[in-house]
Order: C-alpha cells, then structure tokens, then sequence
C-alpha cells in the first residue's frame, strides 16, 4: 500500500511538470536554412534590395549557399501606386523608366563563371491585388488598342476575380515573369552592341537610359556606368523577363553563370497569364517567392541560354475545355502590321499573303479569338484582349506547309464562371 503511494505520488508529480513545461508542436520543427530578403520603402528607389537595370557592377544585397530557401520579396512589375480603385486614368503617370523592378542580386557561394545555376521554384505567396493594362504604344496589337485600360483582379490562392471582368474567374497558375543571373563584361557589351545594330535599321530595342535607372550610383544619370546598364524589358541569355508561364512552382530553371556567385533576381510575379501575354501584362502582381539553387559545374560550356526541368506542371495548366481559332500569316493589301514596320518592305505592304511568318499567323490567330470572346461571352473589345493577355495561349501548329505556317490561340474556358 505504500508502495502504491509512492507511484500515484510519482505520476501526479509528472503530470504537474509536464503541465508547467512548455511543449513545441511541429510548427516548431525546423530544418531549412532561410535567406530572406524583404522589401524597405515604398519604392524600389527607397529599397537597397532593388534595382531595375543589369550591369555586373551592381553588387550582392545577401549571399545564400547552394541548398539554401532564399526568400524574396517581389515587387509588381510597374513598381506601381495602382490599387483596386484605380482607373485607366491613373496609367498617365506610370512611368515605364522604372520597369522593372527586382529584387537581390543574390550572391551563390561556390558558382563561378562557367557553371549553371539550377534554380527550383519552391512557392509563391500572392499579395491580395493584382492589375491587367493596356498601354499606349505597348502590346501586341498596339496599332489596334491605343487607349488606356486597366483591369483590378482580386487575388487569393484559387482564382483572381475583378469588378472589370464580370463572369470571369482566372485559375491561380503563378509563375516569375522575371529570373535571372547578371551578365558579365563580355555579355554586356555585346548585347548592348548587338541591339544597337538593330535599332540602327529600325528596329524596337531600347538603348541605355539612365533616368529611373537603379542603382543609381552605377545606372543612373550620374552612375559609374550610366550608357552601359541593360534594359530589363527583353530577355537575354541571362534569363530575365522571359514571361514564360510553364515555369511553375515545382519547375526548375537552368542559367548560365556569367559572373561568380551569379547574381541572382527575382521580380515582375505573375499570378496568371496566357502564352504570349499579348496585352503587354500578364496578372501582375507583388509576391513573396520562395526559392532553391544549386550549382551545376562546368555546364555553361554547353548551355548558354536558360533551360527548363519541369514534370507535370505543364499537364496540370491544360483547360478542361477549351476553345481555338486558327491563324494564318494573311492581311489586308495596303496594310503593314506594327511588327513589321521596321523592315520598310513594299514587297510586304502589297500582299495579303506572307511566306512562312508566324508572327503574322499568331496575330491573325489573335484577332479571331477576340472576335469570338466579344461574340460569344459580352466583352468588349478591351475586355477580350485583356482576357485573351491572361487566359489565351498562343501557340505554333506547324511550320511545314509553305507558305502558311499555322499558330492557334487557345482560350480555357474554365475561366467563365458558371
């Protein structure tokens, strides 16, 4: 009997002790390694973690390891004011010298010039706002819209819903609109050099320019090297804004180092767009990304561009249903589409017909696709073309049958809300 005493004596003073000692459930279990990189300011101009030019001067804002969850901070691609009750007269004092902002660069200890960066897209926290613009002279079919738009979207997890888009709900499918590595000395001249020989013959490609150019000290008018930092508009073999929407959370990037330790970035997040992004914007939006590198030595010797490692993510953003139109390279005698101005042809301007031209079949694709938008669910035609940067995706049939190479565009027609 006294020995049983002893033992209820024992377990209730466990029992007490365990009631005074604090237990950790497993939320405070971890084992990743985290670099964070969170924005400060307003504006990238009040950020020290941004920048919106690509030069490797600009120096690392943090260094991570290979194996490392870097998470960052994105900013939206306009580095904008706009929220829900903006409206297409708010676009006038977007100014597009500020495009885009991004967030590092982040130093990879161990990757040299040479190797490849292998980067996982590990997650994409939306923030709760999001905007789809047409802008004047951008997009396209910007011979066809000249006016400004603005569409507000509503952002969760599950779908973006906007006051602008009655019956339309887009499927959450986000992605980077913009990743990449800084250039070197060598890549940085001759892009420069390259694009400057086809601004000389009429082509669109944006010189150096140094207003709105971050960092300041390096790209801005006054910067080390203000007539040298690249534009982040086009991509590059650096990766940048590529806009390509198959490269989803799961999906790894492949990215040739141009400088030691990479100099990695992130910004212009997108939470849905169509192949081709044909507006100009996709859902753009400001994000929190999570990130996972690892080196690949030697391998820039082969690779020289960004490459893709993916799995099921590109069958997982197939619609249920869907709806196509067919395009052709054809136009109307007289006419020379905005693409194709440059070239100065009158061969071209005389025909209705081009040989083996995609980009003339995809606007033609384009534009019975809006058609049909308009026709068949009461849109207008901003409206369709905003829906059609978001929710269509354009993409080659064939190029074989000369001289009419095919492009379709491919509406999901999940996005009606039924």
């Amino acid at each position: 009997m006294k020995r049983c005493g002893s033992v209820w004596a024992l377990a209730v003073g466990l029992a007490m002790s365990a009631a005074t000692v604090a237990h950790a459930d497993t939320s405070d279990v971890t084992w990743q390694n985290k670099v964070i990189v969170a924005k400060k300011g307003a504006h990238c101009v009040d950020d020290p973690h941004c920048f919106n030019r690509y030069h490797p001067a600009i120096p690392p804002v943090t260094r991570a390891k290979p194996g490392d969850m870097i998470v960052l901070h994105a900013r939206d691609a306009l580095d904008s004011d706009l929220n829900l009750g903006s409206n297409a007269d708010d676009l006038a004092a977007l100014d597009l010298n500020l495009v885009h902002p991004m967030t590092g660069p982040v130093h990879i200890e161990g990757a040299k010039r040479g190797d490849v960066l292998a980067v996982t897209l590990i997650d994409i926290a939306p923030d709760e706002y999001g905007y789809t613009v047409i802008v004047p002279g951008f997009g396209f079919l910007r011979d066809i819209y000249t006016e400004p738009y603005l569409v507000n979207w509503k952002l969760s997890r599950t779908h973006a819903v906007s006051d602008q888009m009655p019956g339309v709900k887009v499927p959450y499918e986000a992605f980077l609109g913009s990743v990449g590595v800084l250039p070197g000395e060598p890549e940085t001249k001759a892009w420069l050099a390259r694009e400057a020989a086809l601004a000389k013959v009429g082509g669109v490609a944006l010189p150096p320019q140094p207003v709105g150019a971050l960092p300041a000290a390096i790209c801005g008018p006054k910067g080390s090297y203000k007539d040298a930092c690249l534009r982040t508009i086009p991509p590059r073999e650096n990766g940048g804004n590529m806009d390509v929407q198959q490269m989803q959370v799961g999906t790894t990037l492949l990215l040739p180092c141009f400088i030691d330790g990479c100099g990695l970035f992130v910004g212009d997040v997108h939470y849905a767009q169509g192949d081709g992004e044909v507006s100009g914007t996709a859902i753009e939006m400001g994000a929190v990304v999570t990130l996972r590198t690892e080196i690949r030595k030697g391998l820039g010797s082969v690779i020289k561009g960004p490459e893709v490692e993916g799995g099921s993510q590109i069958k997982n953003m197939e619609p249920s249903r869907f709806y196509q139109t067919i395009g052709l390279p054809l136009k109307k005698a007289g006419e020379v589409p905005a693409p194709h101005t440059y070239l100065e042809s009158e061969k071209i301007k005389g025909l209705e017909n081009l040989s083996e031209d995609l980009t003339l079949a995809a606007r033609d694709a384009l534009i019975k696709m809006i058609a049909y938008i308009q026709r068949s669910h009461g849109l207008d035609a901003e409206q369709a073309y905003i829906l059609a940067s978001v929710a269509v995706d354009l993409r080659v049939g064939q190029v074989v049958d000369v001289p009419n190479y095919v492009v379709t565009a491919v509406l999901n027609m999940d996005v009606f809300d039924k």
